[in-house]
């Protein structure tokens, strides 16, 4: 089976927007980020890598948690197809979900966070089943994560991310079996201020909802894409 020439070109552009060098106004906006991440006490950062650190390892890694497994597709316009599908349920039920949780104000607003993050997690695992990887792996479950800074972190971070990605079925045999060998800080500092102001917005009386049903629909869009290019990347080859 080949790919169909369009999506090649959109993988080729996805790669290099992955790989450019970040914009003036991208090293502005990360020094300003720097220094305010500075200025927060340790004892805080260290208790929301914790935080997400456990929110995330629970669906990730938990035990009893295992990805869904889809049937082979009868082409790869079919695969592509079923993906485009997925992520638009996902998007539609966390826009659902952010709407919800705005509209209540700040407490309700404060539980956006780990929902959300519960429908991202899921997507990426159904979107890896769709792909045929066995998202079961660990060593499938770290290229998980790695999509997931892929979307949310700054562009200096990005490329460095997407190097480890690189020809990533050699690198996973090297992968350290401890969970806690992976890179939380960065992972959560680089989440955290990729949505900070978004997700402030939508703690606003009047606007949150609105705001929850945007910010969310967009955040999963950008995931899909990602999970999506980043599984391509790896099929290509066999194409």
């Amino acid at each position: 089976m080949i790919y169909d020439p369009a999506i090649i070109e959109e993988l080729r552009l996805w790669e290099k927007k992955m790989t450019r060098r970040p914009s003036v106004a991208g090293y502005l906006s990360k020094a300003v980020q720097n220094r305010i991440n500075r200025i927060i006490p340790e004892q805080v950062h260290k208790a929301v890598t914790t935080a997400i650190k456990q929110m995330v390892r629970g669906v990730l890694f938990g035990a009893g948690y295992i990805g869904k497994t889809y049937p082979p597709p009868s082409s790869l316009t079919e695969r592509e197809m079923l993906v485009e599908q997925r992520i638009k349920f996902y998007q539609t039920a966390a826009a659902t979900e952010g709407g919800i949780t705005g509209a209540g104000g700040i407490l309700l607003g404060l539980a956006d966070f780990p929902l959300l993050l519960g429908f991202k997690l899921k997507m990426l695992f159904d979107i890896a089943g769709m792909y045929g990887f066995d998202a079961s792996d660990y060593r499938e479950r770290v290229y998980l994560l790695h999509i997931f800074e892929l979307a949310f972190s700054s562009q200096q971070h990005r490329k460095l991310v997407f190097e480890k990605m690189r020809d990533w079925d050699q690198k996973k045999t090297t992968l350290p079996e401890d969970v806690h060998a992976f890179d939380w800080r960065s992972f959560q500092q680089e989440y955290r201020d990729y949505i900070d102001l978004a997700k402030m917005a939508q703690l606003v009386p009047g606007i949150g909802a609105v705001v929850g049903v945007v910010v969310n629909y967009r955040l999963l869009r950008q995931l899909g894409d990602t999970a999506r290019n980043a599984y391509r990347m790896r099929l290509l080859p066999q194409a």
